[in-house]
């Protein structure tokens, strides 16, 4: 499935890190291989296409399905990695990918699927209409909204098999988007029974964070630039051609999916390559921080964890700041590939530019590339987790001395307004008065920004460990749920974990249980079977009665 976009908003949504997931990779599971013995990515796909064929029956695969590679990760030693996604009759199917595990030989060793339910539908013929279902998406926006005014709203309903909520059955999937009483955009994707007309699910669908520069919040920072005559761009060659522009207050129209017209994203350009004054009256010092989140984001995933790009193909994105009127929110879009950054309205949230932002929203996009994590329920909630985890990892790798590191998220944009001093908080999620500390059943019903809670304080004990300290001038009090006290293993290797997790064994339905399995598995692969790691990540997970 592929989200356009998340909306995280006013709920967003020490020296570096020293040894990134590849190098943990290539010291702990091959010590002696060498690159030029690792597969290609095509032959890792040619080898996946052989598995298929063979293990069909027991990946759920008929003649009535298709597969198309989604991505392929290949480890140092030659293991191989390759994620599928799934059509029924020519539809997508919503939880039908998965993930073929592959030993450096190509031959077949595991699979991790979405959901296991084999399909089998009498008729892909939907009794209820198309314009039907947009009429119920339209209407379950409304709702959302509390029967605000809502202009420009159009729906696109998609037919798909829904393989995620029990018995495989024929769906309409509805993306409605419209504009606020600002002109804001509003979305919401909608899930409907194609022969029935109930609703499924429902979730927002707007995700909802060389010269120099001086930024609203990291200080003065050094910034890649082009020189085009004899200005210069605020636009980077050496990271895959990323650059930031102004949405000069702007707003996108879209219309059926379809985007008709977008906010401008012209690229800044500035005489003596120094940019910005670090206040909010020169339009270039939002400008600057956003593109310095960029680059940071960037760096941070390609030297720790060999990401060469969110999308992992070596593409820059790009930024657009200024979006919008008093715009509390900040988004990443997979349709552009884009990062956009509202003002704030000065009184709750200032400009939505800061570096944990910045890496939160970016995540989304290298999440949306990997394991796809469906926005709604506990699935939603390790989507919105996975972004504030790696959003902070960022934070703390950029070292930067005007905003360090800690576990505080989105702590610069907030004004007094807002009533707290960030807007989520890691080591006990509850303190911003919604977040849950501790899995329940029912945890899967909140809110994904509050559901997250859970694998936030589960990424926190298992970096810092519980008890009180005080870590860069920030105090800390983690508690646990079974009353247990756990040590930490750091940072690094909270990140490691966790980016391997994501990218070789989540898939699109993985649930709090499932992240428990997974970041075992990874941890297995990393560290090993009963390491003191693998051990912690157990311990961890229980203290936030998960497993």
């Amino acid at each position: 499935m592929r989200r356009t976009r998340h909306v995280h908003g006013s709920r967003l949504a020490t020296a570096g890190i020293a040894a990134g997931a590849a190098t943990l990779l290539a010291a702990t599971l091959s010590p002696t291989a060498h690159a030029v013995d690792r597969p290609t990515r095509s032959t890792a796909i040619a080898n996946a296409a052989s598995a298929l064929v063979a293990h069909a029956a027991s990946l759920g695969l008929t003649a009535s399905e298709g597969t198309s590679v989604r991505d392929v990760i290949v480890d140092p030693d030659g293991t191989q990695h390759v994620r599928y996604d799934r059509t029924y009759r020519q539809l997508p199917v919503l939880g039908g990918d998965f993930v073929v595990h592959l030993a450096p030989n190509g031959s077949y060793r595991s699979a991790d699927r979405a959901t296991r339910t084999s399909i089998s539908l009498a008729t892909v013929t939907p009794k209820v209409a198309a314009p039907k279902a947009a009429d119920l998406a339209v209407n379950a926006l409304r709702a959302a909204h509390l029967g605000e005014a809502l202009k420009n709203v159009t729906a696109k309903p998609q037919l798909m098999v829904d393989a995620l909520h029990g018995a495989p059955k024929l769906a309409w999937r509805t993306d409605v988007v419209a504009k606020d009483s600002l002109g804001n955009p509003v979305a919401r994707t909608v899930l409907t029974d194609a022969r029935t007309g109930a609703r499924i699910d429902a979730w927002d669908s707007v995700e909802t964070a060389t010269g120099d520069g001086q930024s609203l919040y990291s200080g003065t920072v050094p910034l890649e630039t082009t020189l085009s005559g004899s200005t210069y761009q605020l636009k980077d060659a050496t990271r895959g051609g990323t650059y930031t522009g102004d949405a000069a207050n702007k707003t996108d129209l879209c219309i059926l999916g379809i985007c008709i017209s977008r906010a401008p994203s012209t690229v800044f350009t500035d005489a003596d390559n120094h940019w910005g004054t670090g206040a909010t009256s020169d339009r270039s010092s939002a400008a600057v921080d956003a593109q310095y989140g960029t680059n940071e984001t960037w760096d941070y995933y390609k030297n720790i964890h060999g990401r060469n790009g969110i999308a992992g193909d070596g593409k820059g994105s790009y930024n657009r700041v200024h979006y919008g009127n008093s715009y509390n929110n900040a988004f990443w879009d997979d349709s552009c590939f884009c990062m956009t950054y509202g003002d704030g309205d000065g009184t709750q949230l200032g400009p939505l530019v800061a570096l944990d932002v910045a890496g939160h929203e970016m995540t989304h996009g290298v999440t949306s590339k990997t394991a796809a994590l469906t926005y709604s329920g506990e699935s939603g909630g390790l989507n919105e987790a996975t972004s504030d985890i790696m959003g902070t990892l960022v934070e703390w790798y950029a070292n930067n001395a005007s905003d360090q590191g800690d576990y505080l998220i989105g702590e610069k944009i907030v004004r007094s307004g807002f009533g707290r001093s960030a807007l989520r908080y890691m080591d006990k999620p509850s303190k911003d008065g919604n977040s849950a500390d501790c899995w329940s059943s029912t945890v899967g019903n909140l809110d994904v920004h509050y559901s997250s809670g859970v694998a936030n304080h589960f990424a926190y004990l298992l970096a810092e460990g519980s008890g009180a300290k005080t870590i860069n001038g920030v105090d800390y009090n983690s508690p646990t749920c079974n009353g247990s006290s756990v040590g930490g293993i750091g940072r690094d290797k909270l990140g490691a974990i966790w980016y391997r997790a994501l990218t070789v064994y989540m898939t699109s339905s993985t649930n709090y249980a499932g992240a428990r399995t997974a970041t075992l598995n990874a941890a297995k692969d990393l560290y090993g079977m009963g390491s003191s790691e693998y051990n912690a990540v157990a311990a961890a997970w229980s203290a936030v009665n998960v497993g």
